[in-house]
């Protein structure tokens, strides 16, 4: 499984979330909504999630292996950083 597009969407206001992700495995596959947040050891990304009618949250969709995890995660950081680099502007990056 290979990550072939990642698009960022940067929040200028927010105070730990700095942006919303979206990811396309192998063409095939989009997940929506995932966050990058601030966090207190740097930033990192937090799946879609639902809340529950008791008021908790689950996450709709999640890696099942830490492996796919920190793929997922270094990927879309990764993606925030350069476009942050560029001053925050929207930019897709096909691999």
């Amino acid at each position: 499984m290979e990550i072939t597009e990642v698009k960022v969407f940067p929040v200028t206001d927010g105070e730990k979330l700095k942006a919303y992700a979206t990811i396309v495995f192998d063409n095939a596959f989009i997940i929506r909504d995932l966050k990058v947040i601030e966090g207190v050891k740097g930033l990192f990304v937090s799946m879609p999630s639902r809340k529950r009618k008791d008021g908790t949250f689950r996450d709709v969709v999640h890696p099942l292996n830490p492996e796919t995890r920190s793929m997922i995660e270094e990927r879309v950081v990764q993606e925030y950083k350069t476009v942050m680099d560029l001053g925050g502007a929207y930019q897709a990056t096909d691999i």
